[in-house]
């Protein structure tokens, strides 16, 4: 047997092993974990509608899971696996409820990501606030997602309602100021936000403006009843606030009335193929909405850096996924986020530290967000995606338009559209 050379003196070996006793014993002091943290794990929890009425966002969950299993892969975050636990509610807040305790109480998860839902993720807000319990990029955009003094482990992740409808408003005030706007939205929190933003943005002008709201109750089979009623007010600006399964009917009966008015689509119903492709796509060619990320179909991303790595994750991890939702591109950086603030965590795996990280982001460019968009946070602004770019359906995919708008900071002097159409100079009229 072949012998070293080398043999330390007799005490050598025992002082040796002291100091790395003692290393050891630093690098252990250096480590901070909670409930859900180990050496090898973080264990977090979440929600997603996996049946009922709002089924199409549990894409969401899916491609997160399969996120996570690209990172396992890789040797984890700082050597952890993370093990997502990922229940069903029916988008039913009572069930979210139970399920959210059954994770915290049961499972004991370090904390929730992205359940989806307004009304879902303010059912247990308090819950988890109360408990010290990250509700890290919460898949709601009610402006409470947004309020650290009065919820400061809460954090959402897309442009709030408020945001987004502001967004429409400004569209409409600088090219169709005469317009008569209907609003078509679901009876709930998520609604009630969208017409208070409304109403909000128009100002003196709502009255004059806002020619009719129509709300739906999820539970209804169908919105034709609310269509026609938009359609009779003589509402020729629609907004349309749906859920998915409403927002198709919503495009679908629009046609088959013969009724044509200039249609804004909200982003969480613009997937192509869970919206837009059961409405008919003939029918939606025209639709106007606006997103933060960049469109997947769309061949100016051919040979862009990030849109190749998504594709690349979608070939080997979720190749059965719709590459043409949006869901599928949201969850994807909303999982990319998560373990950037995961990486800076380092060693302190602690609720406080997760929070710290989450609120200290600076600058961060994610591989599907539009150029020019960042992520910028603080103790004071929980407000992790503040803008917007404009796009209209062609018929086959989503091509945006006019430039960055940025959350309530509009200024109205810099229009969204030239007279001849279209803000970047294509001179494409509107619908």
């Amino acid at each position: 047997m072949h012998k070293s050379w080398y043999r330390p003196a007799a005490g050598a070996t025992v002082i040796s092993l002291s100091l790395l006793a003692a290393a050891t014993d630093l690098l252990a002091e250096d480590r901070k974990y909670d409930p859900g943290a180990s050496d090898t794990e973080i264990r977090i929890g979440q929600t997603m509608p996996y049946s009922g009425p709002v089924s199409a966002f549990s894409v969401i969950g899916k491609v997160q899971a399969a996120c996570f299993r690209m990172i396992n892969d890789g040797g984890g975050i700082n050597g952890r696996r993370i093990n997502l636990i990922s229940y069903d509610d029916a988008a039913t807040p009572a069930k979210t409820v139970e399920q959210v305790r059954k994770l915290v109480e049961r499972d004991e998860v370090l904390f929730t990501f992205q359940g989806v839902g307004n009304a879902s993720n303010i059912a247990v807000q308090q819950y988890l606030n109360d408990r010290h319990i990250p509700q890290l990029f919460a898949g709601g955009r009610a402006t409470r997602f947004e309020d650290p003094v009065n919820f400061p482990w809460t954090m959402g992740f897309a442009p709030n309602l408020r945001t987004e409808i502001r967004v429409y408003v400004r569209f409409i005030l600088d090219n169709y100021p005469n317009a008569r706007i209907g609003l078509l939205y679901q009876n709930d929190e998520s609604g009630k936000e969208y017409l208070a933003g409304l109403k909000d943005a128009l100002g003196a002008q709502a009255p004059a403006m806002l020619a009719s709201e129509a709300p739906y109750d999820a539970t209804d089979p169908t919105i034709d009843t609310q269509v026609v009623r938009l359609k009779a007010a003589a509402v020729d600006v629609l907004i349309d606030m749906a859920a998915p399964k409403f927002a198709a009917q919503a495009i679908r009966k629009t046609a088959e009335l013969g009724w044509q008015p200039l249609h804004l689509l909200g982003v969480g119903s613009s997937s192509i193929d869970a919206v837009l492709v059961p409405a008919g796509v003939v029918n939606a060619k025209g639709l106007i909405s606006a997103s933060s990320f960049k469109e997947a179909g769309d061949p100016t991303w051919a040979d862009d850096t990030g849109m190749k790595r998504w594709r690349a994750f979608m070939d080997s991890y979720y190749a059965d996924g719709d590459r043409k939702s949006l869901f599928t591109v949201y969850g994807y950086s909303a999982a990319e986020l998560l373990v950037r603030v995961l990486q800076q965590c380092g060693d302190d795996v602690s609720r406080d530290n997760i929070m710290r990280q989450a609120a200290s982001l600076k600058d961060v460019k994610l591989d599907l967000l539009l150029p020019g968009l960042a992520i910028n946070t603080s103790r004071t602004d929980y407000r992790v995606i503040k803008q917007f770019r404009m796009m209209r359906f062609t018929g086959e995919r989503w091509e945006p338009f006019g430039p960055i708008v940025a959350d309530q900071r509009l200024r109205r002097s810099s229009r969204m559209l030239n007279v001849s159409g279209c803000a970047c100079g294509c001179g494409q009229s509107l619908p």
